[in-house]
C-alpha cells in the first residue's frame, strides 16, 4: 500500500527537481518534440507575409539570418537545460532568486495559456464554419483533447510529434510544388519588386519574433536529453532547419496567391481536408508544448506538481479561447516580447556563475534585483524603441544590464 502511494506521488515530469539519468531520452525523441514545437501554423503565415513583401534574395537572407539567431539563442538554452536537468523556472531560481523566479514563471505561464487558447480557437473556428459544427462544442472538445496529451507529459509529446511532423512535411512539400507549378518555376514565385515591400529590419523582426518567445522555454524539453550534443543538435535543427521549412512553405503560397494565411492558401489549392487534419495536428503539437510550459511555470509558483497545473491551465485556456482569439492577441504579443530577456538573463547567469549550479549546497537569494532590472530594461526597449530589430534590441539591452550588474556584484 505504501509503495502504491509512493508511486502515485512521484513527479514523472520532474517539474520541481532535476531530471534523473533514468528518465533521459535519445536524439529522435527530443528531435520530434522540438520540431513539432516549431512546425507551427503562424510561422507559415509569417512566411507568407515575407513572400508577399520580399524578393527571393531578401527572403532567403532574412530567413537564414533570423533562424540562425534563433538557433544560437535556443541552442544555448538547450545546453543549459541538459547540463542541469532543470526546467526554465527552476533555472530562474538561480538567476532571479527563489521568489524573484515567480515573475518569469507568471509571465511565461500567463502568456502560454493565452496562446493555447488562441490555438484552440484558431483550429475550431474555420472547421466549425466549414462543416457547420457548433463552435462552442468544437472548442470544448479540442481543448480537452489537447489538454489530455499535455497532461501525459514529455512521452506523449514525442509520440504526437512523431505522427504530426512527417504529415506536416508531406503537406508542405505538396503545397510548395503546387505553387511552383502554378507560376512555371521557382524563379517566378517571388516578385522582383513587391507591391508592398518590407524592410530587412522588419523582415528579421518577423522571423526572430515568430519564435523567440516560445523558444525561451527550450530547457523544459531538452532537460530530458541524454547528452548535451543531443539537446543542442535537436534544438538547432528544429529552430534553424525546421522553422526555415515552415517559412518556405508559407512564403511560396503567399507569394503565388497574394494571401499570407496558410489555411486560405491550402483551401485555394483544393486541400481542404488535408489542411484541416494536418494543420490541426500542427496546432496541437505547439499547443501541447505551450501548455506543458505553462504547467511548469505554475508548478514553480504553487509548489504543486505540473500535471494538476496543466489541467488548470488547459481549462482556463479552453474557456477563454474565443475571447482570447478576438481580443487578446495584441496583448499576448506584447507580453511575449518580455519573455526573451528572461532567457538571456538565464544564459548569462549560468555561464558566469556555473559553480553555483553544480553546488547542491548553494543557497539561492530571495530576489536578485539585477535580473529584474535587466528584464524590465530589455522589455521597455523592445516595446518602445522602433529602430532596428525589436527582439534583438531587448535581448542585447537585458544582456548588457545583467552582465554589468553581475560584474559589480561579484566584485
Amino acid at each position: 500500500m505504501a509503495d502504491a502511494t509512493t508511486k502515485k506521488s512521484i513527479d514523472s515530469e520532474h517539474s520541481l527537481s532535476a531530471v534523473d539519468q533514468g528518465s533521459r531520452q535519445g536524439f529522435w525523441a527530443v528531435l520530434v518534440v522540438m520540431v513539432g514545437f516549431t512546425f507551427f501554423s503562424p510561422s507559415m503565415t509569417a512566411g507568407g507575409n515575407l513572400g508577399i513583401g520580399l524578393n527571393m534574395r531578401d527572403f532567403f537572407v532574412a530567413m537564414i539570418l533570423g533562424n540562425a539567431f534563433l538557433g544560437l539563442y535556443t541552442g544555448a538554452l538547450a545546453y543549459i537545460g541538459q547540463k542541469t536537468g532543470l526546467t526554465l523556472d527552476l533555472l530562474a531560481r538561480y538567476s532571479f532568486g527563489e521568489k524573484g523566479s515567480y515573475l518569469p514563471s507568471a509571465l511565461i505561464s500567463f502568456t502560454q495559456i493565452g496562446w493555447f487558447g488562441v490555438g484552440v480557437a484558431m483550429f475550431a473556428l474555420p472547421v466549425g464554419t466549414l462543416f457547420n459544427i457548433n463552435t462552442t462544442l468544437l472548442i470544448v472538445v479540442t481543448g480537452i483533447l489537447m489538454t489530455a496529451t499535455a497532461y501525459k507529459g514529455i512521452k506523449a509529446l514525442a509520440v504526437l510529434g512523431s505522427v504530426a511532423v512527417p504529415l506536416i512535411a508531406i503537406l508542405g512539400i505538396y503545397s510548395v510544388n503546387f505553387g511552383i507549378n502554378q507560376v512555371n518555376g521557382f524563379q517566378n514565385v517571388f516578385a522582383e519588386v513587391p507591391a508592398a515591400p518590407l524592410t530587412m529590419a522588419a523582415a528579421l523582426s518577423i522571423v526572430i519574433g515568430s519564435f523567440v518567445s516560445g523558444g525561451t522555454g527550450t530547457p523544459n524539453f531538452t532537460r530530458f536529453s541524454k547528452t548535451p550534443k543531443i539537446s543542442v543538435w535537436a534544438t538547432v535543427i528544429a529552430f534553424f532547419i525546421g522553422n526555415s521549412i515552415m517559412f518556405i512553405f508559407g512564403a511560396v503560397g503567399g507569394a503565388v496567391t497574394g494571401s499570407p494565411d496558410i489555411f486560405d492558401i491550402l483551401i485555394s489549392q483544393g486541400l481542404m481536408i488535408p489542411a484541416i487534419v494536418v494543420l490541426g495536428l500542427n496546432i496541437w503539437t505547439t499547443n501541447n508544448n505551450a501548455l506543458y510550459t505553462s504547467g511548469l511555470g505554475l508548478a514553480n509558483i504553487t509548489k504543486i506538481k505540473m500535471q494538476p497545473m496543466v489541467l488548470i491551465g488547459g481549462a482556463i485556456g479552453t474557456v477563454a479561447a474565443l475571447w482570447l482569439y478576438n481580443n487578446f492577441v495584441t496583448y499576448l504579443s506584447l507580453l511575449g516580447g518580455m519573455i526573451p530577456p528572461v532567457g538571456v538573463v538565464i544564459i548569462i547567469d549560468y555561464f558566469m556563475n556555473r559553480k553555483n549550479y553544480e553546488n547542491e549546497a548553494y543557497e539561492k537569494k530571495s530576489i536578485n534585483t539585477g535580473a529584474i532590472l535587466a528584464v524590465v530594461a530589455g522589455s521597455l526597449v523592445g516595446v518602445f524603441v522602433k529602430w532596428g530589430i525589436a527582439p534583438v534590441n531587448s535581448l542585447v539591452v537585458s544582456a548588457v544590464v545583467y552582465y554589468a550588474f553581475e560584474l559589480i556584484n561579484n566584485k
